[in-house]
């Protein structure tokens, strides 16, 4: 196998131990390190086993650096949730939960019960029909409930099927017992 002409000069790998030591993210610092490595001539295997990435990757970083220098390494990932509601309409979200009731809007169709309180089920729903949109994570919903004040609280355990007079009677006839 033909040896590596790759070398970075002083001013390279002093630029990249800089950049490493005032990095505080780590996905960063492990390119950062691996380049170094790479660049001051340890062998592959070595530097694969110190950073735990892939040869495909570390040769990718290498490109980038090559071609961007520092620039080409850091992480140009944009990160957030991709908003499917505007700020509008989050505010619109909002004042609909403050100002309905799930039983006011679907009637006994509701997750709970009485239909007094939000839940992921009905807020589901209530996007649907207002907005004809559903995420495909419940932590979605847990964070538009909390951009909209609301805690989260256990739900009650009843049956809908439940019928409060029988239960009545039930209660009645252990007590006679």
């Amino acid at each position: 196998m033909p040896k590596r002409r790759v070398r970075l000069t002083e001013t390279q790998i002093n630029e990249l131990t800089w950049a490493y030591a005032h990095s505080k993210d780590g996905l960063v610092r492990t390119r950062l390190q691996a380049i170094r490595l790479y660049g001051t001539g340890y062998a592959v295997d070595e530097i694969l086993d110190i950073t735990g990435c892939s040869r495909t990757s570390l040769m990718e970083w290498y490109r980038k650096y090559r071609d961007s220098n520092l620039a080409g390494l850091m992480d140009h990932r944009l990160g957030g949730n991709h908003s499917k509601l505007t700020p509008a309409q989050r505010q619109e979200v909002q004042a609909r939960l403050e100002q309905y009731t799930p039983r006011a809007l679907f009637g006994p169709h509701t997750a709970t019960a009485d239909g007094q309180y939000w839940t992921v089920e009905d807020l589901t729903r209530a996007l649907e029909q207002w907005y004809s949109l559903t995420y495909k994570s419940h932590s979605s919903y847990y964070e538009l409930f909390l951009a909209c004040g609301f805690s989260y609280q256990q739900t009650e355990r009843v049956f809908k099927s439940r019928r409060e007079f029988q239960v009545v009677e039930f209660e009645e006839q252990v007590e006679k017992n």
